[in-house]
Protein backbone atom coordinates (compact mmCIF):
# COMPACT_ATOMS: atom_id res chain seq x y z
CA UNK A 1 0.00 0.00 0.00
CA UNK A 2 2.83 2.66 0.74
CA UNK A 3 4.33 1.71 -2.48
CA UNK A 4 0.65 2.38 -4.29
CA UNK A 5 0.66 6.13 -2.07
CA UNK A 6 3.90 6.85 -2.74
CA UNK A 7 3.65 6.84 -6.62
CA UNK A 8 0.13 8.97 -6.60
CA UNK A 9 2.18 11.63 -3.83
CA UNK A 10 5.05 11.95 -6.41
CA UNK A 11 2.44 12.37 -9.54
CA UNK A 12 0.78 14.28 -7.65
CA UNK A 13 3.67 16.74 -6.68
CA UNK A 14 4.85 16.58 -9.93
CA UNK A 15 1.54 18.20 -11.28
CA UNK A 16 1.92 21.49 -8.69
CA UNK A 17 5.43 21.70 -8.87
CA UNK A 18 6.74 19.71 -6.37
CA UNK A 19 4.26 20.62 -3.37
CA UNK A 20 1.13 17.14 -2.79
CA UNK A 21 -1.93 17.49 -1.93
CA UNK A 22 -3.02 15.18 0.25
CA UNK A 23 -6.46 15.45 -0.17
CA UNK A 24 -6.78 15.72 -3.71
CA UNK A 25 -5.21 12.11 -4.37
CA UNK A 26 -7.66 9.90 -2.26
CA UNK A 27 -10.07 9.47 -4.85
CA UNK A 28 -8.41 9.16 -7.68
CA UNK A 29 -6.47 6.65 -6.07
CA UNK A 30 -9.28 4.34 -4.52
CA UNK A 31 -10.95 4.88 -8.05
CA UNK A 32 -8.21 3.42 -9.89
CA UNK A 33 -7.64 0.76 -7.14
CA UNK A 34 -10.83 -0.20 -6.27
CA UNK A 35 -9.38 -3.46 -4.13
CA UNK A 36 -7.96 -0.89 -1.90
CA UNK A 37 -11.29 0.86 -1.01
CA UNK A 38 -11.72 -1.29 2.40
CA UNK A 39 -8.37 -0.07 3.54
CA UNK A 40 -9.55 3.81 3.31
CA UNK A 41 -8.30 4.73 6.74
CA UNK A 42 -5.03 2.88 6.52
CA UNK A 43 -4.55 4.65 3.15
CA UNK A 44 -5.43 8.26 4.34
CA UNK A 45 -2.66 7.97 7.58
CA UNK A 46 -0.10 6.64 5.04
CA UNK A 47 -0.47 9.78 3.18
CA UNK A 48 -0.53 12.10 6.05
CA UNK A 49 2.46 10.44 6.76
CA UNK A 50 4.49 10.42 3.67
CA UNK A 51 3.14 13.51 2.28
CA UNK A 52 6.11 15.97 3.82
CA UNK A 53 9.15 13.30 2.96
CA UNK A 54 7.55 13.33 -0.78
CA UNK A 55 7.81 17.25 -0.87
CA UNK A 56 10.97 17.34 0.98
CA UNK A 57 12.33 15.23 -1.85
CA UNK A 58 12.35 18.75 -4.34
CA UNK A 59 10.58 18.79 -7.92
CA UNK A 60 13.50 17.14 -9.59
CA UNK A 61 14.12 14.13 -7.43
CA UNK A 62 10.49 13.41 -7.47
CA UNK A 63 10.63 13.22 -11.66
CA UNK A 64 13.74 10.74 -11.26
CA UNK A 65 12.05 8.50 -8.67
CA UNK A 66 8.54 8.23 -10.84
CA UNK A 67 10.27 7.88 -13.60
CA UNK A 68 12.34 4.74 -11.59
CA UNK A 69 9.33 3.46 -9.88
CA UNK A 70 6.11 3.92 -12.25
CA UNK A 71 7.75 5.72 -15.16
CA UNK A 72 3.95 5.28 -16.58
CA UNK A 73 2.45 7.69 -14.45
CA UNK A 74 5.37 10.36 -15.83
CA UNK A 75 2.15 11.79 -18.36
CA UNK A 76 -2.01 11.56 -18.40
CA UNK A 77 -2.96 8.12 -19.73
CA UNK A 78 -4.41 8.66 -22.71
CA UNK A 79 -8.06 7.65 -23.34
CA UNK A 80 -9.46 5.39 -25.62
CA UNK A 81 -11.05 6.87 -28.15
CA UNK A 82 -14.65 6.27 -28.29
CA UNK A 83 -15.72 5.25 -31.53
CA UNK A 84 -18.86 8.32 -32.67
CA UNK A 85 -21.93 7.28 -33.80
CA UNK A 86 -22.48 8.10 -37.56
CA UNK A 87 -25.76 7.68 -40.12
CA UNK A 88 -25.83 6.13 -42.85
CA UNK A 89 -26.18 6.73 -46.38
CA UNK A 90 -24.99 9.90 -46.16
CA UNK A 91 -24.02 12.03 -49.26
CA UNK A 92 -20.61 13.62 -47.87
CA UNK A 93 -21.04 16.23 -50.83
CA UNK A 94 -24.75 17.50 -50.48
CA UNK A 95 -24.26 16.95 -46.13
CA UNK A 96 -27.44 16.20 -44.47
CA UNK A 97 -30.55 17.88 -43.59
CA UNK A 98 -32.11 17.02 -40.91
CA UNK A 99 -35.03 18.26 -38.44
CA UNK A 100 -36.03 18.48 -34.75
CA UNK A 101 -39.57 18.60 -34.50
CA UNK A 102 -41.01 19.54 -31.12
CA UNK A 103 -45.22 20.51 -30.30
CA UNK A 104 -45.44 23.95 -28.73
CA UNK A 105 -47.16 22.88 -25.78
CA UNK A 106 -44.23 23.83 -22.78
CA UNK A 107 -40.74 24.29 -22.83
CA UNK A 108 -38.43 21.58 -23.50
CA UNK A 109 -37.78 18.17 -21.08
CA UNK A 110 -35.02 15.55 -20.77
CA UNK A 111 -37.16 13.78 -23.54
CA UNK A 112 -36.43 16.53 -25.86
CA UNK A 113 -33.20 17.05 -25.37
CA UNK A 114 -31.92 13.13 -26.92
CA UNK A 115 -33.89 13.81 -29.95
CA UNK A 116 -32.50 17.47 -30.09
CA UNK A 117 -28.73 17.14 -29.24
CA UNK A 118 -28.93 14.21 -31.69
CA UNK A 119 -29.74 16.08 -34.63
CA UNK A 120 -27.38 18.80 -33.88
CA UNK A 121 -24.90 16.03 -33.04
CA UNK A 122 -24.68 14.79 -37.02
CA UNK A 123 -26.20 17.84 -38.64
CA UNK A 124 -22.76 19.69 -37.19
CA UNK A 125 -20.73 16.33 -38.03
CA UNK A 126 -21.67 16.38 -41.53
CA UNK A 127 -21.92 19.59 -42.10
CA UNK A 128 -25.32 19.77 -42.56
CA UNK A 129 -28.47 21.87 -41.72
CA UNK A 130 -30.96 21.70 -38.69
CA UNK A 131 -34.18 22.63 -39.00
CA UNK A 132 -36.29 23.24 -36.30
CA UNK A 133 -39.95 22.82 -36.79
CA UNK A 134 -42.65 23.89 -34.59
CA UNK A 135 -45.73 21.05 -35.45
CA UNK A 136 -48.69 23.43 -33.94
CA UNK A 137 -51.42 22.09 -36.12
CA UNK A 138 -53.34 21.18 -33.19
CA UNK A 139 -54.50 24.30 -31.30
CA UNK A 140 -55.69 22.07 -27.77
CA UNK A 141 -52.27 21.40 -27.25
CA UNK A 142 -50.21 24.75 -27.69
CA UNK A 143 -48.85 26.73 -25.00
CA UNK A 144 -48.63 30.39 -26.78
CA UNK A 145 -44.99 31.22 -24.96
CA UNK A 146 -43.64 27.51 -25.59
CA UNK A 147 -42.65 29.16 -29.35
CA UNK A 148 -39.83 31.21 -27.37
CA UNK A 149 -39.19 29.20 -24.49
CA UNK A 150 -37.95 25.95 -26.93
CA UNK A 151 -35.81 28.12 -28.65
CA UNK A 152 -34.35 29.82 -25.59
CA UNK A 153 -33.98 26.31 -24.28
CA UNK A 154 -32.16 25.13 -27.69
CA UNK A 155 -29.70 27.99 -27.40
CA UNK A 156 -28.59 26.92 -24.11
CA UNK A 157 -28.52 23.67 -24.64
CA UNK A 158 -25.57 24.43 -27.49
CA UNK A 159 -28.24 23.12 -30.50
CA UNK A 160 -27.68 25.52 -33.38
CA UNK A 161 -30.82 26.05 -35.68
CA UNK A 162 -30.08 26.56 -39.47
CA UNK A 163 -34.24 27.45 -39.96
CA UNK A 164 -37.16 27.96 -38.08
CA UNK A 165 -40.64 26.82 -39.69
CA UNK A 166 -44.35 26.68 -37.69
CA UNK A 167 -46.19 24.48 -39.05
CA UNK A 168 -49.82 26.66 -38.63
CA UNK A 169 -48.46 29.15 -40.83
CA UNK A 170 -48.43 26.37 -43.87
CA UNK A 171 -51.94 25.56 -44.08
CA UNK A 172 -52.11 27.00 -47.42
CA UNK A 173 -49.29 24.63 -48.33
CA UNK A 174 -50.82 21.75 -46.82
CA UNK A 175 -54.30 22.44 -48.82
CA UNK A 176 -52.52 22.54 -51.89
CA UNK A 177 -51.22 18.96 -51.21
CA UNK A 178 -54.27 17.16 -50.22
CA UNK A 179 -56.22 18.73 -53.19
CA UNK A 180 -53.58 16.64 -55.21
CA UNK A 181 -53.97 13.71 -53.67
CA UNK A 182 -57.96 13.84 -53.98
CA UNK A 183 -57.15 15.00 -57.33
CA UNK A 184 -55.51 11.78 -57.80
CA UNK A 185 -58.13 9.43 -56.44
CA UNK A 186 -56.06 8.83 -53.24
CA UNK A 187 -57.95 10.69 -50.74
CA UNK A 188 -61.93 11.16 -50.35
CA UNK A 189 -63.90 13.14 -48.02
CA UNK A 190 -65.44 11.16 -45.44
CA UNK A 191 -68.88 11.94 -43.61
CA UNK A 192 -69.44 8.73 -41.76
CA UNK A 193 -70.16 8.77 -37.99
CA UNK A 194 -66.87 8.03 -36.06
CA UNK A 195 -68.12 5.31 -33.96
CA UNK A 196 -69.99 3.66 -37.54
CA UNK A 197 -66.01 4.15 -39.53
CA UNK A 198 -64.15 2.41 -36.76
CA UNK A 199 -66.37 -0.63 -36.30
CA UNK A 200 -66.11 -0.78 -40.66
CA UNK A 201 -62.43 -0.50 -40.40
CA UNK A 202 -62.03 -3.04 -37.77
CA UNK A 203 -63.59 -5.24 -40.16
CA UNK A 204 -61.66 -4.39 -43.07
CA UNK A 205 -64.56 -3.47 -44.90
CA UNK A 206 -64.38 0.16 -46.92
CA UNK A 207 -67.44 2.88 -45.58
CA UNK A 208 -69.64 4.72 -48.57
CA UNK A 209 -67.74 7.87 -49.22
CA UNK A 210 -64.60 5.34 -50.49
CA UNK A 211 -65.82 5.52 -53.75
CA UNK A 212 -66.86 9.07 -54.31
CA UNK A 213 -65.51 10.21 -57.21
CA UNK A 214 -62.85 12.48 -57.49
CA UNK A 215 -65.03 15.20 -58.79
CA UNK A 216 -67.25 14.80 -55.58
CA UNK A 217 -64.51 14.31 -53.53
CA UNK A 218 -63.05 17.82 -54.20
CA UNK A 219 -66.38 19.56 -54.20
CA UNK A 220 -66.96 18.32 -50.76
CA UNK A 221 -63.07 19.23 -50.41
CA UNK A 222 -63.78 23.11 -51.19
CA UNK A 223 -66.95 23.44 -48.96
CA UNK A 224 -64.94 22.09 -45.96
CA UNK A 225 -62.62 25.07 -46.24
CA UNK A 226 -64.79 27.59 -46.93
CA UNK A 227 -66.65 26.48 -43.76
CA UNK A 228 -69.94 24.78 -45.18
CA UNK A 229 -69.08 21.63 -43.73
CA UNK A 230 -68.93 20.37 -40.24
CA UNK A 231 -67.98 17.02 -38.47
CA UNK A 232 -66.56 15.69 -41.73
CA UNK A 233 -62.79 14.25 -42.90
CA UNK A 234 -60.21 13.81 -45.31
CA UNK A 235 -58.91 10.10 -46.08
CA UNK A 236 -55.61 8.73 -47.43
CA UNK A 237 -56.55 5.16 -49.08
CA UNK A 238 -54.50 2.72 -48.21
CA UNK A 239 -54.96 -1.00 -47.66
CA UNK A 240 -58.34 -1.35 -46.34
CA UNK A 241 -57.14 -4.83 -45.07
CA UNK A 242 -53.82 -3.90 -43.78
CA UNK A 243 -53.16 -5.79 -40.74
CA UNK A 244 -52.64 -3.19 -38.86
CA UNK A 245 -55.93 -1.31 -38.50
CA UNK A 246 -54.60 2.31 -37.65
CA UNK A 247 -53.07 1.98 -40.95
CA UNK A 248 -56.91 1.58 -42.88
CA UNK A 249 -57.78 4.85 -44.76
CA UNK A 250 -56.40 7.05 -41.51
CA UNK A 251 -57.49 11.03 -41.62
CA UNK A 252 -55.37 13.41 -43.19
CA UNK A 253 -57.55 16.84 -42.39
CA UNK A 254 -60.17 17.17 -40.00
CA UNK A 255 -62.15 20.67 -38.88
CA UNK A 256 -61.23 21.97 -35.83
CA UNK A 257 -62.82 25.30 -34.42
CA UNK A 258 -60.67 25.70 -31.82
CA UNK A 259 -59.22 29.14 -31.92
CA UNK A 260 -55.22 28.79 -32.63
CA UNK A 261 -52.84 31.16 -30.74
CA UNK A 262 -51.53 32.34 -33.95
CA UNK A 263 -54.22 32.34 -37.02
CA UNK A 264 -57.13 32.70 -34.45
CA UNK A 265 -59.99 31.11 -36.20
CA UNK A 266 -59.26 32.34 -39.64
CA UNK A 267 -59.14 28.63 -40.83
CA UNK A 268 -61.07 25.45 -39.32
CA UNK A 269 -59.71 22.73 -41.20
CA UNK A 270 -56.32 21.65 -40.22
CA UNK A 271 -53.70 18.61 -41.36
CA UNK A 272 -53.00 16.43 -38.79
CA UNK A 273 -49.90 14.92 -38.47
CA UNK A 274 -48.83 12.31 -41.18
CA UNK A 275 -49.93 14.57 -44.12
CA UNK A 276 -47.98 17.90 -42.53
CA UNK A 277 -44.89 16.12 -41.70
CA UNK A 278 -44.75 14.28 -45.00
CA UNK A 279 -45.22 17.35 -47.25
CA UNK A 280 -43.03 19.56 -45.08
CA UNK A 281 -39.53 16.26 -44.83
CA UNK A 282 -40.37 16.58 -48.77
CA UNK A 283 -40.27 20.13 -49.50
CA UNK A 284 -37.67 21.00 -46.78
CA UNK A 285 -35.13 18.37 -48.38
CA UNK A 286 -34.79 15.80 -45.48
CA UNK A 287 -32.35 13.55 -45.39
CA UNK A 288 -32.35 11.69 -42.73
CA UNK A 289 -34.98 11.60 -39.69
CA UNK A 290 -34.39 10.33 -36.20
CA UNK A 291 -37.54 8.94 -34.37
CA UNK A 292 -38.16 7.16 -32.10
CA UNK A 293 -39.79 3.36 -32.65
CA UNK A 294 -43.06 4.65 -31.39
CA UNK A 295 -43.07 6.27 -34.86
CA UNK A 296 -42.68 2.77 -36.88
CA UNK A 297 -46.19 2.82 -37.50
CA UNK A 298 -46.43 6.30 -38.53
CA UNK A 299 -43.60 6.03 -40.93
CA UNK A 300 -45.38 3.18 -42.50
CA UNK A 301 -48.41 5.63 -42.95
CA UNK A 302 -46.43 8.33 -44.62
CA UNK A 303 -44.84 6.11 -46.91
CA UNK A 304 -48.16 5.74 -48.41
CA UNK A 305 -48.28 9.56 -48.94
CA UNK A 306 -44.30 9.70 -50.31
CA UNK A 307 -45.14 6.59 -52.99
CA UNK A 308 -48.25 8.29 -54.05
CA UNK A 309 -46.63 11.42 -55.25
CA UNK A 310 -43.27 9.99 -56.45
CA UNK A 311 -41.02 11.73 -53.73
CA UNK A 312 -37.94 10.32 -52.53
CA UNK A 313 -38.28 8.78 -49.01
CA UNK A 314 -35.69 9.88 -46.33
CA UNK A 315 -33.35 7.95 -44.17
CA UNK A 316 -35.55 6.53 -41.53
CA UNK A 317 -33.91 5.28 -38.10
CA UNK A 318 -36.11 4.47 -35.20
CA UNK A 319 -34.14 4.49 -31.52
CA UNK A 320 -35.56 2.92 -28.53
CA UNK A 321 -37.17 4.42 -25.59
CA UNK A 322 -35.39 7.01 -23.04
CA UNK A 323 -36.54 5.47 -20.06
CA UNK A 324 -36.14 8.49 -17.80
CA UNK A 325 -37.16 7.94 -13.76
CA UNK A 326 -38.31 10.31 -11.34
CA UNK A 327 -39.15 13.62 -12.67
CA UNK A 328 -42.35 14.73 -14.12
CA UNK A 329 -41.86 14.56 -18.30
CA UNK A 330 -45.61 15.61 -19.06
CA UNK A 331 -45.86 19.09 -19.81
CA UNK A 332 -49.98 19.39 -19.44
CA UNK A 333 -49.25 17.72 -16.31
CA UNK A 334 -46.50 20.22 -15.60
CA UNK A 335 -48.69 23.02 -16.79
CA UNK A 336 -51.81 21.87 -14.83
CA UNK A 337 -49.75 21.15 -11.56
CA UNK A 338 -48.20 24.78 -12.41
CA UNK A 339 -51.53 26.84 -12.34
CA UNK A 340 -52.94 24.45 -9.47
CA UNK A 341 -50.11 26.01 -7.87
CA UNK A 342 -48.40 22.64 -7.27
CA UNK A 343 -45.23 23.47 -9.29
CA UNK A 344 -43.78 27.03 -8.74
CA UNK A 345 -42.68 27.31 -12.02
CA UNK A 346 -41.45 25.68 -15.03
CA UNK A 347 -38.25 25.50 -13.70
CA UNK A 348 -39.56 23.48 -10.65
CA UNK A 349 -36.49 21.55 -9.59
CA UNK A 350 -39.46 18.28 -9.39
CA UNK A 351 -39.88 18.29 -13.09
CA UNK A 352 -37.58 17.36 -15.65
CA UNK A 353 -37.61 20.22 -18.23
CA UNK A 354 -34.34 22.17 -19.08
CA UNK A 355 -34.96 24.77 -16.97
CA UNK A 356 -35.66 22.92 -14.16
CA UNK A 357 -31.79 21.13 -15.01
CA UNK A 358 -30.39 24.58 -15.36
CA UNK A 359 -32.09 26.01 -12.21
CA UNK A 360 -30.40 23.09 -10.19
CA UNK A 361 -27.07 23.73 -11.74
CA UNK A 362 -26.41 20.73 -14.77
CA UNK A 363 -24.20 22.33 -17.54
CA UNK A 364 -25.82 22.05 -21.12
CA UNK A 365 -22.47 20.57 -21.97
CA UNK A 366 -23.23 17.67 -19.38
CA UNK A 367 -27.03 16.94 -20.37
CA UNK A 368 -25.32 17.30 -24.38
CA UNK A 369 -22.86 14.93 -24.13
CA UNK A 370 -24.88 12.19 -22.26
CA UNK A 371 -27.07 11.92 -25.00
CA UNK A 372 -24.57 11.65 -27.18
CA UNK A 373 -23.50 8.68 -25.17
CA UNK A 374 -26.92 7.08 -25.23
CA UNK A 375 -26.66 7.14 -28.94
CA UNK A 376 -28.94 5.76 -31.39
CA UNK A 377 -29.61 2.09 -30.10
CA UNK A 378 -32.80 0.66 -31.15
CA UNK A 379 -33.07 -0.91 -28.04
CA UNK A 380 -35.05 0.48 -25.08
CA UNK A 381 -32.58 2.56 -22.98
CA UNK A 382 -32.98 3.75 -19.23
CA UNK A 383 -31.72 7.14 -18.22
CA UNK A 384 -29.00 6.79 -15.26
CA UNK A 385 -28.82 9.68 -13.64
CA UNK A 386 -25.26 8.76 -12.35
CA UNK A 387 -23.91 9.01 -15.69
CA UNK A 388 -25.51 12.43 -16.32
CA UNK A 389 -24.09 13.68 -12.44
CA UNK A 390 -20.99 12.00 -12.53
CA UNK A 391 -19.93 14.57 -16.56
CA UNK A 392 -21.61 17.42 -14.59
CA UNK A 393 -19.53 16.39 -11.81
CA UNK A 394 -16.21 16.22 -14.36
CA UNK A 395 -17.10 20.06 -15.43
CA UNK A 396 -17.83 21.48 -12.09
CA UNK A 397 -15.56 19.98 -10.04
CA UNK A 398 -11.97 21.96 -11.20
CA UNK A 399 -14.18 25.29 -11.19
CA UNK A 400 -16.48 25.19 -7.90
CA UNK A 401 -15.27 26.44 -4.70
CA UNK A 402 -15.36 24.83 -1.11
CA UNK A 403 -16.88 25.84 1.88
CA UNK A 404 -18.56 23.76 5.28
CA UNK A 405 -22.06 23.88 5.28
CA UNK A 406 -24.39 22.20 8.18
CA UNK A 407 -28.20 21.15 7.72
CA UNK A 408 -30.48 21.23 10.26
CA UNK A 409 -28.03 22.11 12.71
CA UNK A 410 -27.32 21.88 16.37
CA UNK A 411 -25.06 24.14 18.13
CA UNK A 412 -22.41 22.77 20.57
CA UNK A 413 -20.11 24.56 23.03
CA UNK A 414 -16.89 23.23 23.58
CA UNK A 415 -14.81 23.75 26.66
CA UNK A 416 -11.40 23.19 27.38
CA UNK A 417 -9.77 24.78 23.88
CA UNK A 418 -8.25 27.46 23.09
CA UNK A 419 -9.37 29.69 20.10
CA UNK A 420 -7.94 28.96 17.12
CA UNK A 421 -8.35 29.64 13.56
CA UNK A 422 -7.75 27.93 10.76
CA UNK A 423 -7.26 28.95 7.17
CA UNK A 424 -8.07 26.12 4.35
CA UNK A 425 -7.99 26.37 0.53
CA UNK A 426 -11.11 27.38 -1.49
CA UNK A 427 -10.03 24.89 -3.86
CA UNK A 428 -7.70 21.63 -3.39
CA UNK A 429 -6.01 22.04 -6.39
CA UNK A 430 -6.94 25.13 -7.61
CA UNK A 431 -5.54 28.60 -6.74
CA UNK A 432 -9.08 30.18 -5.49
CA UNK A 433 -8.46 31.88 -2.57
CA UNK A 434 -8.43 31.45 1.00
CA UNK A 435 -10.60 30.98 3.60
CA UNK A 436 -10.86 31.31 7.39
CA UNK A 437 -13.12 29.96 10.14
CA UNK A 438 -12.26 30.55 13.95
CA UNK A 439 -12.97 28.49 16.42
CA UNK A 440 -13.82 30.55 19.75
CA UNK A 441 -15.62 27.66 21.50
CA UNK A 442 -19.23 28.12 19.99
CA UNK A 443 -19.81 26.20 16.71
CA UNK A 444 -23.20 24.67 14.64
CA UNK A 445 -22.98 20.76 13.91
CA UNK A 446 -25.04 19.18 11.17
CA UNK A 447 -28.12 17.19 12.97
CA UNK A 448 -27.48 14.40 10.23
CA UNK A 449 -24.30 13.66 12.25
CA UNK A 450 -26.44 12.71 15.13
CA UNK A 451 -23.58 13.19 18.08
CA UNK A 452 -24.18 11.04 21.29
CA UNK A 453 -23.30 11.63 24.99
CA UNK A 454 -19.57 9.86 25.29
CA UNK A 455 -18.24 9.72 21.86
CA UNK A 456 -15.09 11.52 20.40
CA UNK A 457 -15.47 13.25 17.03
CA UNK A 458 -12.94 14.90 15.09
CA UNK A 459 -13.65 18.07 13.79
CA UNK A 460 -12.26 18.59 10.22
CA UNK A 461 -8.68 20.66 10.47
CA UNK A 462 -9.05 21.42 13.89
CA UNK A 463 -9.15 19.07 17.19
CA UNK A 464 -10.93 16.06 18.81
CA UNK A 465 -13.66 16.52 21.04
CA UNK A 466 -15.87 14.02 23.03
CA UNK A 467 -19.77 14.98 23.54
CA UNK A 468 -20.63 15.19 27.28
CA UNK A 469 -24.74 16.32 27.19
CA UNK A 470 -27.14 16.15 24.03
CA UNK A 471 -30.24 18.45 24.88
CA UNK A 472 -33.04 19.74 22.50
CA UNK A 473 -31.31 22.66 21.90
CA UNK A 474 -27.82 22.48 22.72
CA UNK A 475 -25.23 19.76 22.99
CA UNK A 476 -22.02 20.28 25.52
CA UNK A 477 -18.68 18.92 24.91
CA UNK A 478 -14.97 19.01 25.46
CA UNK A 479 -11.86 19.66 24.16
CA UNK A 480 -9.90 16.05 24.27
CA UNK A 481 -6.46 16.07 21.54
CA UNK A 482 -5.22 17.73 18.80
CA UNK A 483 -3.32 14.60 17.54
CA UNK A 484 -5.05 12.79 14.45
CA UNK A 485 -3.84 9.17 15.87
CA UNK A 486 -5.84 9.66 18.79
CA UNK A 487 -8.95 10.06 16.88
CA UNK A 488 -8.01 6.89 14.43
CA UNK A 489 -7.35 4.67 17.38
CA UNK A 490 -11.31 5.44 19.20
CA UNK A 491 -12.58 5.16 15.33
CA UNK A 492 -13.63 8.86 16.16
CA UNK A 493 -15.87 10.45 12.86
CA UNK A 494 -14.97 13.07 10.84
CA UNK A 495 -17.46 15.71 11.04
CA UNK A 496 -17.41 19.37 9.86
CA UNK A 497 -18.29 22.30 11.86
CA UNK A 498 -19.48 26.16 11.34
CA UNK A 499 -18.59 28.98 14.15
CA UNK A 500 -22.10 30.29 15.69
CA UNK A 501 -20.09 33.76 15.06
CA UNK A 502 -20.60 35.00 11.41
CA UNK A 503 -22.39 31.75 10.02
CA UNK A 504 -23.99 32.33 7.31
CA UNK A 505 -27.83 31.43 6.95
CA UNK A 506 -28.44 29.23 3.90
CA UNK A 507 -31.86 26.79 2.72
CA UNK A 508 -31.03 24.31 0.16
CA UNK A 509 -33.73 22.51 -1.92
CA UNK A 510 -33.07 19.45 -3.22
CA UNK A 511 -34.74 17.77 -6.14
CA UNK A 512 -37.76 16.98 -4.38
CA UNK A 513 -38.26 20.40 -3.78
CA UNK A 514 -37.80 20.16 0.32
CA UNK A 515 -35.96 22.81 1.11
CA UNK A 516 -33.51 22.53 4.07
CA UNK A 517 -32.19 25.02 6.46
CA UNK A 518 -28.62 25.57 7.99
CA UNK A 519 -25.59 27.28 8.33
CA UNK A 520 -21.98 28.11 5.91
CA UNK A 521 -19.05 29.82 7.06
CA UNK A 522 -19.03 33.76 7.15
CA UNK A 523 -16.75 33.40 3.35
CA UNK A 524 -19.76 31.99 1.88
CA UNK A 525 -20.86 35.05 1.73
CA UNK A 526 -18.40 35.89 -1.35
CA UNK A 527 -20.67 33.68 -3.75
CA UNK A 528 -22.60 35.61 -6.49
CA UNK A 529 -25.94 33.78 -7.89
CA UNK A 530 -25.71 31.15 -10.64
CA UNK A 531 -22.62 30.11 -9.21
CA UNK A 532 -21.59 26.60 -8.42
CA UNK A 533 -20.13 25.67 -4.97
CA UNK A 534 -19.32 22.68 -3.47
CA UNK A 535 -20.41 22.02 0.62
CA UNK A 536 -17.77 19.21 1.56
CA UNK A 537 -19.56 15.67 2.57
CA UNK A 538 -23.10 17.08 1.78
CA UNK A 539 -23.15 17.68 -2.52
CA UNK A 540 -22.63 20.25 -5.20
CA UNK A 541 -24.92 23.62 -5.26
CA UNK A 542 -25.88 26.12 -7.30
CA UNK A 543 -26.33 29.73 -5.72
CA UNK A 544 -29.85 31.04 -6.67
CA UNK A 545 -30.64 33.92 -4.64
CA UNK A 546 -28.13 35.64 -2.17
CA UNK A 547 -30.05 37.29 0.03
CA UNK A 548 -27.97 38.80 2.37
CA UNK A 549 -28.12 42.29 2.20
CA UNK A 550 -31.70 42.44 2.37
CA UNK A 551 -34.20 41.48 5.48
CA UNK A 552 -34.16 37.83 4.02
CA UNK A 553 -30.95 37.80 4.89
CA UNK A 554 -29.98 34.11 3.44
CA UNK A 555 -28.64 32.05 0.46
CA UNK A 556 -30.58 30.25 -0.93
CA UNK A 557 -29.28 26.99 -3.05
CA UNK A 558 -30.57 24.40 -5.59
CA UNK A 559 -29.07 20.72 -5.21
CA UNK A 560 -26.86 20.09 -8.13
CA UNK A 561 -25.98 16.16 -7.15
CA UNK A 562 -23.79 14.79 -4.32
Amino acid sequence: MKNVVIKYLLQNAIKYDGKPNPKSIMGKMLGENPDLRKLAKDINQNISAIAKEVEDMGLEAQKQKLSEIAPEMMGEKKERKKKEIELKNVDTKKGVVMRFAPNPSGPLHLGHARASVLNDFFTKKYDGKLILRLEDTDAKRVLPEAYEMIQEDLKWLGVKVDEVVIQSQRLETYYEYGTKLIEMGHAYVCDCDAEEFRELKAEGIACKCRDNSSEKNLELWNKMLSGELDNVAVRLKTDIAHKNPSVRDFPIFRIEHTSHPKNGTKYVVYPLMNLSVTVDDHLMGLTHVLRGKDHIVNTEKQKYIFDYMGWEIPEYLHYGILKIEGPVLSTSKMHAGILEGEYSDWNDPRLGTLRAMRKRGIKPEAIYKTMVDIGIKQADVRFAWENLYAVNKDLIDAITKRFFFVANPKKVIVTGADNKTVELRMHPDKDMGMRTLTFDGEIYLSGTDNVEAGKMYRLMELFNIVIDEVSENVVYAHFDSEDYKVAKENRANIIHWVPVKDSVKVSVIDGDGIETEGYAEKDFAVVKEDESVQFERYGFVRIDKNELDSDVNKVTCYLTHN
